[in-house]
């Protein structure tokens, strides 16, 4: 990771809501309007997008943890849009703090944090916690 540009890194993302991402649709509430799952799927593509071109080859970024606001909802039809700004690294754990508009219309605003990790090992290592964990289910 280029750590000494990626303070100030700055990502977008936008989507659509369609009928398929409403809370209806995932069971996660009785309304059509976006789920809060997809506020936090487009934040954390926001962050990607402000990564790229600071990851090396092999290098990623997941989720660690996020302090999320949500101001309003939105319904089926809305075009929203993303932005993340990193504004922090210590001890390979990205700190981004993120909005979602709806044009002038803040709806949820969030500071997240990622950890880095190295893509390979990260995976060996979630494969073998998920075979640890299924042959303790047996």
């Amino acid at each position: 990771m280029q750590y000494e540009s990626v303070v100030g890194a700055v990502g977008i993302s936008q989507m659509v809501v369609r009928p398929g991402d409403t809370s209806l649709a995932h069971g996660s509430g009785d309304m059509p309007i976006l789920s809060n799952s997809f506020l936090i799927t487009l934040m954390e593509s926001a962050c990607n997008s402000a990564l790229a071109e600071f990851l090396e080859n092999g290098e990623s970024t997941v989720l660690r943890d996020i302090q999320l606001e949500l101001r309003e909802s939105v319904g089926i039809g809305t075009e929203i849009q993303g932005a993340a700004t990193c504004v922090a690294i210590e001890d390979d754990v990205l700190t981004f703090a993120c909005e979602i508009h709806d044009g002038p219309r803040l709806v949820a605003a969030s500071v997240m944090r990622r950890n880095l990790v190295e893509r390979v090992s990260f995976l060996a290592r979630t494969a073998a916690m998920t075979l640890m964990s299924q042959q303790e289910n047996q």
